[in-house]
């Protein structure tokens, strides 16, 4: 359970509370958010990397699908059969399912649905590392990170309301999800290279306005149910940012296998 979890109960009790406290308090509710956040991408990553290591053969098999690389009945079913579009739309059933449940949901409940979302994430994402070499995954993951943290700790610090950028970001973000749609007919590469310049700039900029407004959703007086449920769902908004992001910078910086 993260510090944040620890430390909301007693913000619930009623006592007098300075200046110092409330910082202290948002400091704790910051931290609650990252912790999760991080959480959520370490089951990402591990679970695209086991699902990865259970669909790629060591050996020759029925299944080719690249230079040397052979899939497993459980990659063929994964990656080539129908049950591919039900992992790939999974992660979008549990974040409608979760925006529209989260105020009635136990907190704890909800923790445990963005885990099991993170989870899933990492089944679909593990398809990339059939197309790009795990060293260029890597080294996307790390450059997002450094990325993210800068952004983010920007949107932390800054005195200057964002609202304005993020308005425009929202804008710029309908029309990069309009835009994806048409190249699933239109199949341009160069449209995709530019699309995905695109995600890094919104995404980026989201990245701060986003961390500026979960902010704004501290209050002191939460109890622990509210507190972590806004913990929580914070947490989606920023891993939802870092992973549009990495995957943006997949698709530009990437090796692909040979």
């Amino acid at each position: 359970m993260s510090n944040f979890d620890r430390n909301a109960a007693p913000w619930s009790r009623g006592y007098a509370r300075t200046g110092a406290d409330v910082d202290q308090g948002l400091r704790a509710f910051m931290l609650g958010v990252y912790n999760h956040m991080s959480i959520g991408l370490a089951l990402t990553g591990l679970f695209a990397l086991g699902a990865f290591k259970l669909a790629v053969a060591g050996v020759p098999t029925p299944y080719q699908i690249g230079s040397g690389l052979y899939l497993t009945d459980f990659g063929a079913a994964i990656y080539t059969s129908p049950l591919r579009w039900v992992i790939m739309f999974a992660p979008l059933a549990f974040v409608l399912f979760f925006s529209f449940k989260i105020n009635s949901m136990a907190a704890d409940t909800a923790r445990n649905l963005f885990y099991a979302y993170a989870a899933v994430m990492g089944v679909s994402l593990s398809s990339i590392l059939l197309i790009y070499t795990g060293a260029s995954v890597s080294r996307a993951f790390f450059i997002t990170a450094a990325t993210f943290g800068a952004l983010s700790l920007y949107g932390y610090t800054t005195k200057r309301s964002l609202s304005a950028m993020g308005s425009f970001m929202m804008m710029g973000l309908f029309g990069l999800i309009i835009a994806s749609l048409v190249n699933l007919f239109v199949q341009s590469s160069a449209f995709q290279f530019g699309l995905s310049i695109l995600t890094v700039l919104i995404f980026a900029g989201l990245t701060a306005y986003d961390t500026q407004a979960i902010k704004s959703m501290y209050l002191e007086s939460d109890g622990y149910e509210i507190a972590t449920k806004k913990s929580v769902n914070a947490a989606l908004m920023l891993y939802l940012d870092f992973i549009n992001i990495f995957m943006a910078l997949v698709q530009l910086t990437g090796d692909r296998r040979n």
